[in-house]
């Protein structure tokens, strides 16, 4: 995984995510040709956070893109969480509601825990209710929560080598630093084909030369903690790839806000061998997945249907 350039190669996630739309688009076509009603996404959002408003509007906008019908659902920051989970009830139970996801974080009052295992796993295309979990980890057939299959597919679609090779998980939270590091580390002959790469992970408990040390042993860094700058052009191995999940929103010396990632993009691109921007790395890959995995929910069901 050496190259000759000075300057790392961009994974560009946006330009992945077109394509990805693109294809999904003809997907749902002939799904829909074939008799089959357009799938439909509910999306909810409790609370008035200006972040959470527009991840929902890029997601449902990418919906009208491909042809997937969506409602999005607004309930204010007061509402209790058995208000909540008796929205998520109604939508379990509408036939004609193919997928759903709240959108995190919840308000403190509310269980986020709770509220991911209430929506049935069938439409559960977060990928975060306890049974997709538990599948993903038994490398069995389910929903993939969609940021850690956004990356997966951008170590494919990038042709980047992962079997045999070692990567470093940076961050351990249960929707995206655990599941990662299961695709990351499972078997390639199994039904989540899995990427068969030797995986450290590490964490806010992991001391800094520690980290350091084992970064700088990887082919793949993967980073997701939400710590602008975490790694450095010192931690990284020449030609390795960095993929950063890692988004914060910083005010720069003019004033100005601006969207950073949890890696020094402008030094680490000097050393390694691909790299993923902020914003326009995996953000736009995550919402492509969640197009994904409604279409793989819709299509599931649908078959179960006529069983």
């Amino acid at each position: 995984m050496r190259f000759t350039s000075n300057m790392a190669q961009i994974i560009d996630g946006k330009s992945m995510a077109n394509e990805i739309h693109s294809e999904l688009c003809k997907e749902l076509k002939e799904f829909v040709a074939n008799g089959n009603r357009v799938p439909h996404l509910t999306a909810i959002i409790v609370g008035e956070d200006p972040a959470s408003q527009k991840y929902v509007e890029k997601k449902t906008q990418a919906c009208k893109e491909i042809g997937i019908s969506s409602r999005t659902i607004v309930l204010p920051n007061s509402t209790t969480q058995a208000e909540l989970l008796d929205v998520i009830d109604k939508e379990n139970k509408n036939e004609s509601v193919n997928g759903i996801l709240v959108q995190l974080p919840v308000p403190a009052h509310i269980d986020e825990r709770t509220v991911c295992n209430a929506i049935i796993a069938s439409k559960d295309v977060d990928g975060f209710n306890e049974i997709n979990i538990g599948r993903l980890a038994l490398d069995m057939n389910g929903i993939v929560p969609a940021t850690p299959l956004g990356v997966k597919t951008m170590l494919e679609r990038a042709n980047i080598p992962t079997f045999n090779r070692n990567a470093v998980v940076v961050g351990r939270s249960k929707n995206v630093g655990l599941p990662l590091s299961i695709l990351l580390h499972s078997d390639g002959t199994h039904a989540t084909k899995g990427l068969d790469a030797t995986v450290t992970i590490c964490h806010r408990n992991t001391p800094a030369k520690e980290l350091a040390k084992y970064c700088r042993q990887a082919d793949i860094i993967v980073v997701a903690v939400g710590k602008p700058g975490l790694i450095t052009k010192d931690m990284v191995k020449p030609g390795a790839c960095v993929i950063d999940v890692g988004i914060t929103r910083i005010q720069d010396e003019g004033g100005k806000y601006k969207l950073v990632g949890d890696v020094d993009f402008d030094e680490v691109r000097q050393v390694a061998g691909h790299i993923t921007p902020v914003p326009g790395g995996v953000g736009p890959m995550t919402v492509a997945m969640l197009m994904k995995n409604t279409i793989l929910a819709a299509k599931k069901q649908a078959a179960d249907q006529s069983d």
